[in-house]
């Protein structure tokens, strides 16, 4: 049996409808449950930024996560396929009117995404004082609390209303099929099989 740990809402949900595509049965969770078993395959609902735990200490042998997760975690995980799914952006935000000045010192940014975020502005050159927020990031140049953002863009939607634009973007995102790296190993003929199906199905 495979078990495939996926993100809750709308990658789940079209994942699972591609592997519906595939084996012609219904893949669908009961109200509330977390483990979904159809033939020989596990699914578990996790939350998006906990699939690459799952895979890495191998309670689940492939998953399904966001490109911007994955570079965030950054671990030692085989990524086989791109979906083209739950597609985003890794952007920076500021108030409108306002760009980067990259000849100040420092800069401080507001994110989640700490790791990205110091990669990208060591990349610039740029010292960055990251400020650590798990929601509601907008607010944070609202009042003060940072000079930018570093957030997930799907339509730029939310930073319009809160009086923010996207002034650079980092990385373009979508959802990635990854394995464990001995599971890879132990059932690669499944894997490789389930990876063939899921990329003529895409393709």
């Amino acid at each position: 049996m495979l078990t495939i740990a996926l993100p809750k809402g709308r990658i789940a949900e079209e994942t699972l409808e591609i592997f519906e595509k595939i084996f012609g049965e219904s893949f669908v969770f009961d109200d509330r449950k977390l483990i979904l078993e159809v033939g020989e395959f596990r699914f578990l609902l996790v939350r998006n930024q906990d699939v690459p735990a799952y895979v890495l200490h191998q309670s689940a042998d492939i998953g399904v996560v966001g490109l911007d997760v994955l570079e965030e975690k950054d671990e030692d995980l085989v990524r086989l396929l791109d979906l083209g799914i739950g597609k985003c952006r890794v952007c920076v935000g500021m108030r409108d009117g306002q760009e980067i000045n990259y000849d100040r010192p420092e800069i401080k940014i507001a994110t989640k995404m700490t790791n990205i975020t110091q990669k990208y502005f060591s990349k610039k050159a740029m010292a960055v004082d990251i400020i650590k927020l798990y929601g509601s990031i907008e607010l944070a140049p609202l009042v003060g609390l940072s000079d930018a953002i570093v957030d997930i863009v799907e339509t730029g939607t939310t930073m319009e209303q809160n009086g923010l634009k996207v002034v650079e973007t980092i990385m373009e995102s979508s959802a990635h099929l990854i394995a464990n790296k001995n599971s890879f190993i132990q059932k690669k003929k499944e894997i490789i099989s389930l990876y063939r199906k899921i990329y003529e199905a895409i393709n």
